[in-house]
């Protein structure tokens, strides 16, 4: 292995974890209600949302998966993949969730004036706690249940997060 081909894994890495960042942020910019919603979930019960995630998230990745190899042509195949990246596009707006978390508990003083920081220093974090890659699947599951808890939950309180910066 050359240094040529050490640049190419640390880049690819390096890429990975900005984009997790970018659609982080794209989430919490486009439903910033529901991503809080997400945040409130994994806040108040951490555990039912890692239940509900995994009764729901890995079902619907086998079957992708299924689907996939038993698929005899393209447009079947492609269906298959589309299904699992709209899975996987899922537990990820529901993490944000979690990156919006993170960065709340994590307070600056430009807060108030730019609230999308907070999603962006939590995303950061999460994403450096992604370099062991167990953190993935700990982190998409509970993602994944959070966002259905949120949607399609009902009302769940958003519980105090951490001291506000004035």
């Amino acid at each position: 292995m050359n240094l040529a081909d050490v640049f190419t894994v640390v880049l690819v890495i390096l890429g990975l974890l900005t984009v997790f960042v970018g659609l982080w942020l794209m989430s919490a910019g486009l439903c910033p209600a529901l991503v809080e919603r997400c945040a409130g979930r994994l806040g108040a019960a951490p555990l039912r949302c890692a239940l509900v995630g995994l009764i729901s998230f890995v079902p619907l990745i086998v079957l992708g998966a299924v689907l996939g190899r038993v698929a005899p042509n393209a447009p079947g195949k492609i269906v298959s993949v589309l299904f699992v990246f709209f899975t996987l596009l899922a537990a990820l707006f529901g993490t944000a969730g979690l990156a919006w978390r993170i960065g709340h508990g994590l307070p600056a003083a430009r807060d108030q004036l730019e609230p999308w920081r907070r999603v962006l220093r939590g995303g950061i974090v999460l994403a450096l706690t992604y370099l062991t890659i167990v953190m993935i699947p700990l982190t998409l599951i509970p993602g994944f249940g959070a966002l259905l808890l949120a949607r399609f939950g009902g009302v769940a309180p958003v519980p105090p997060v951490g001291p506000a910066v004035p």
